[in-house]
């Protein structure tokens, strides 16, 4: 049995199938160095969003099926893998700074975040899936929660154990339910990491 624990204490509810965090005002994970621009909004330096997670040893496959209220930029349902503060990566289905629903990664090294907008996704759930090879990641998504297409492959400084889990964020909201279903998370390694499976 998965024992779960709180960086960033929210609240949950639980059923059977469905997890639903609330994500709280202004929070969100990430380091944007002091970029700023003169036009549009750059997300700020933050580490303050409500993170569910578990600790995970060795290669593995997690999988959940997110949904959410859009409506404040950045507000997303996402998963995390995390080493440290410094050592992490996120894939969100997000309401973009385009307006758009998307599935969004970002990959954090050293304290140093990107941030890639992936497909935009005109449903109102998707399902979002990282695997774990070494020190290799993929993030992928699905609309069935079958057919997984890649959004990200990446490199983490990791461990052997890592945490990984339910992360809930309204950066420049006023937070809001994210729902997370049908969470699954299996200790294996899959063949081909590109194709999640």
């Amino acid at each position: 049995m998965l024992q779960f624990k709180w960086m960033n204490e929210s609240s949950i509810e639980k059923t059977a199938d469905c997890w639903k965090i609330a994500a709280l005002p202004k929070s969100d994970f990430f380091c944007n160095n002091e970029t700023v621009g003169q036009e549009g909004i750059t997300p700020e330096s933050l580490s303050n969003a409500p993170f569910y997670y578990t600790e995970v040893s060795g290669d593995f496959v997690m999988r959940v099926k997110v949904s959410l209220d859009f409506k404040s930029t950045y507000d997303s349902s996402s998963i995390m893998v995390m080493q440290d503060d410094k050592n992490w990566a996120k894939a969100c289905f997000e309401l973009t700074d385009f307006n758009t629903h998307a599935v969004v990664s970002v990959v954090t090294t050293n304290g140093y975040s990107d941030d890639a907008n992936g497909c935009n996704v005109d449903l109102k759930s998707v399902w979002l899936q990282v695997c774990r090879v070494g020190q290799s990641f993929a993030f992928h998504y699905s609309a069935d929660g079958e057919n997984f297409y890649m959004m990200r492959f990446f490199h983490l400084p990791a461990g052997e154990t890592i945490k990984a889990g339910l992360l809930a964020q309204s950066p420049t909201g006023d937070g809001g339910t994210r729902i997370y279903e049908n969470f699954t998370l299996e200790e294996c390694s899959v063949n081909n990491i590109r194709m999640g499976k």
